[in-house]
């Protein structure tokens, strides 16, 4: 077992209502035109598949896609939408559970691999997309960039949405890189908020960079968002493609 923290099954329940918008469409389409190009005619594994947000729209686009969940309530939930014929899910951890067979694509989406809170265990990860790799395949993950250009001197929290349902704040622990993301959601009109919160280990392009080199992965390409817009300082957040030398 790592460090990830384990979804409940309330969580796993309203998960795809509260990710409804980064669901849709319009929000999906670059993600999976991107991750369908990479693995071509191959077949593709998904680290943390959760209810399949990804995995099951990139199934529906022709890519043969297996999933590795830490929590059988997320797993559970993507069953109701595809059996296991159609989209093989393992339940275990990212960093140690192996699946038979390889794949052109390995992928770990939504800054999931700051679930695994040491940096020891993101190596592993690194190293288990490595292991299921093909000569050539790629791995690729979506990360936010460390908010830390917005902490003042002497503060340790970064607000990241106040809206009228939602208020979200990081508080972060600049000596271990650590970083927990605090939720109030409110789920209905009597004024009353449910409090969620979740830690997360932070790290730069540069470290994962160094994580990818130590699994034998070479980086391909760098960029800000799925649209492939240039990776600057001023990016929140990076794709990064890892390539397995043939």
């Amino acid at each position: 077992m790592t460090s990830s923290e384990l979804w409940t099954r309330a969580t796993a329940d309203r998960y795809d209502a509260e990710e409804a918008e980064n669901s849709s469409a319009t929000a999906l389409g670059p993600a999976l035109a991107f991750l369908a190009e990479l693995a071509g005619d191959g077949r593709a594994l998904e680290f943390a598949i959760g209810t399949g947000r990804v995995g099951i729209p990139l199934r529906g686009r022709g890519v043969p896609v297996v999933g590795i969940e830490l929590s059988e309530h997320m797993a559970a939930v993507l069953r109701r939408k595809a059996d296991e014929d159609t989209l093989p899910v393992t339940i275990g951890d990212m960093a140690t559970t192996v699946v038979p067979g390889g794949f052109t694509l390995v992928y770990l989406v939504y800054n999931t691999i700051s679930n695994l809170l040491t940096q020891d265990e993101q190596v592993d990860c690194f190293r288990n997309a490595a292991r299921h790799l093909e000569p050539g395949g790629r791995f690729v993950i979506e990360l936010l960039v460390p908010p830390l250009r917005f902490l003042p001197p002497g503060r340790t929290v970064v607000p990241f949405d106040v809206s009228e349902r939602h208020l979200g704040f990081d508080t972060v622990d600049l000596v271990e890189q650590m970083l927990v993301s605090h939720h109030f959601t409110r789920d209905g009109d009597d004024g009353r908020y449910r409090r969620a919160d979740s830690r997360h280990r932070y790290a730069w392009p540069a470290e994962l960079d160094l994580m990818a080199r130590i699994a034998g992965l070479e980086l391909e390409r760098r960029v800000a968002d799925w649209d492939g817009a240039p990776f600057t300082q001023d990016s929140a957040k990076h794709i990064s493609v890892w390539r397995k030398p043939t």
